[in-house]
């Protein structure tokens, strides 16, 4: 199979679905002229026109209220969120309007919309550029949320959303552009609601997203040289969630972190916490850990930034704290 970029993946997503069907464009900030932000969109300008390829104005509740429109009208816009921060100035359409019109309308009204938003901290953007918000909108009924952390799926997961009748957040991390991974020449999908395990073992698990993954994967690589095997569970999305992946492992290991970049208090790993807790208590040999980031606005100084970001360290830190294995 060859390897891909992340970037190179949501490209060759976007590409398909342009040339495959005449009701997909795109919208966003500096997508065309500017190539995007994130070099996603390069050249799209000039290979499908700027009827496909939308320049729009700083405007993020136009932006979004306008492809919500052009999604109820029957065409299948793609939007592309400069940052998911910038989703708080169009949060009234996504909630209020995209997620809630089939259901109002009893299903006479379909709204496929795909909204691509950069997510994540790392960057070095300070706090107005580094949030997680995908787990907010992953509580709204009618949203859904994908969360890919790595080419195949970042692929196969836009394939599903593109194809889907109903509004979907893709929140892409934006320290994972560059991340390489094989991605098969073959046609395939990802589904929505289908947890997948990056690394197996008995001992504990860590269900995990996004970024994380690859933070909960160092630290099972340092816990093996103990003696200590995690699993490590990829949740891909996070509406649908799929509990049943991580509850069969907690099932095998009998403890259990979920480890998260988001804030701490209000965070989607305790929705995942609780559902472990009325699903498997009986099999737990002590509580549901959680990791996150702390509750602090994400500073802009590289070390602090860093400091306040789960690591392999602090994954370990807590599994020694609740076990003592």
């Amino acid at each position: 199979m060859p390897e891909i970029i992340t970037r190179e993946a949501i490209r060759l997503g976007l590409q398909e679905a342009l040339e495959s069907d005449d009701r997909v464009f795109l919208m966003g900030e500096d997508i065309g002229a500017y190539q995007g932000s994130y070099a996603v969109t390069k050249g799209f300008l000039e290979q499908y026109g700027d009827e496909r390829v939308r320049d729009c104005p700083i405007a993020e509740s136009g932006i979004i209220g306008a492809a919500t429109g052009a999604a109820m009208a029957g065409m299948r816009p793609i939007v592309e969120m400069m940052t998911i921060n910038f989703m708080l100035l169009g949060i009234d359409q996504v909630v209020n309007h995209a997620a809630k019109l089939s259901y109002m309308s009893n299903g006479q009204i379909q709204v496929p919309l795909v909204i691509r938003a950069v997510t994540g901290g790392g960057g070095r953007l300070a706090a107005t550029h580094s949030q997680n918000f995908e787990g907010w909108f992953a509580s709204v009924p009618g949203v859904k949320v994908a969360v890919p952390s790595d080419p195949y799926d970042a692929l196969g997961l836009l394939r599903t959303a593109i194809a889907d009748p109903n509004p979907v957040i893709f929140a892409e991390h934006s320290m994972l552009y560059g991340r390489r991974g094989e991605v098969p020449e073959e046609p395939y999908v990802v589904p929505f609601g289908e947890a997948i395990v990056r690394r197996e073992g008995a001992d504990v698990t860590l269900a995990t997203y996004g970024r994380m993954v690859y933070t909960s994967l160092e630290a099972a690589e340092t816990l093996s040289t103990r003696g200590i095997e995690a699993e490590v569970i990829d949740l891909r999305t996070l509406n649908p969630l799929d509990t049943d992946t991580v509850v069969q492992s907690v099932r095998k290991t009998n403890r259990v972190l979920v480890v998260e970049e988001n804030w701490r208090t209000g965070a989607f790993s305790a929705e995942i916490a609780s559902a472990v807790h009325e699903e498997a208590f009986d099999d737990l040999d002590g509580p549901v850990g959680r990791v996150n980031g702390f509750d602090v606005p994400a500073p802009y100084n590289a070390k602090l930034e860093d400091a306040s970001i789960p690591t392999a360290e602090r994954i370990i830190e807590e599994l020694e704290r609740l076990y003592n294995p």
